[in-house]
């Protein structure tokens, strides 16, 4: 009877992690870090349809509290991602808007033409 080598000689390398590669300096992890929590998101779909005041916001976002919204609005605004405007009218008016929404009017024809191919 012969003896079967059972040697391994080459070592088996492991599969690649599941899951999607780290890109570093990733512009779009970035955004997502940004606006993927549950209320940032939401306070810029509340913005989506034009400027809004703290208590208009505060009245259409289901369950946020008026510290959280406050957090996520610094937040979005200190992200350049919405723009705090205070109006000079007694009682003072602070009226929140989002930048995108501003760049996407700018940058509607070219959006469509590139849609359209």
């Amino acid at each position: 009877m012969s003896q079967r080598s059972t040697a391994i000689t080459d070592r088996a390398t492991p599969p690649p992690p599941a899951g999607t590669p780290e890109i570093p300096d990733c512009p779009l992890r970035e955004v997502l870090g940004l606006i993927g929590d549950k209320w940032s998101a939401q306070v810029l779909v509340g913005l989506g349809d034009g400027p809004h005041r703290f208590t208009e916001l505060e009245r259409a976002i289901e369950g946020i509290g008026r510290r959280m919204l406050t957090l996520s609005l610094r937040n979005l605004e200190r992200n350049a991602l919405i723009t705090c405007t205070v109006h000079p009218d007694a009682p003072p008016r602070v009226e929140y808007a989002a930048t995108l929404a501003a760049w996407v009017d700018r940058n509607r024809p070219a959006i469509a033409a590139a849609r359209h191919g």
